[in-house]
């Protein structure tokens, strides 16, 4: 898996590229967590190119939206595709994760 950051403005966009599973789940943990401990805590994850994700990987997106949640500052997701958001949904973790379909107007989510 490889993680691509950009700023848009005051929100930090992560890109992630194949698949958050096994130990790429715990990578892309850690590396969440320092990019949020430098920006303002406003998050878009970009899944348009995460082909899937595992319970590791999903557990990984849930952690680090908790730990967002609980200091006040807000994890959005942008363009996964249909099986991703459908695991989501049957996990009940839909609620700790709003999605939209695409980077543009997670990003404008936070206005």
């Amino acid at each position: 898996m490889e993680i691509q950051t950009c700023h848009r403005g005051a929100v930090l966009v992560v890109r992630l590229s194949g698949p958050l599973a096994g130990a790429d789940a715990d990578t892309f943990k850690t590396a969440i967590q320092g990019f949020v401990r430098d920006n303002l805590g406003r998050v878009v994850i970009d899944a348009s190119a995460l082909p899937y994700v595992d319970s590791k990987g999903l557990e990984s997106l849930a952690d680090v939206a908790e730990e967002l949640a609980l200091s006040g500052k807000g994890l959005k997701l942008c363009a996964a595709n249909e099986t991703i958001r459908q695991v989501i949904d049957l996990t009940g973790l839909s609620q700790q994760f709003e999605h939209f379909p695409d980077t543009t107007a997670a990003v404008r989510s936070f206005l």
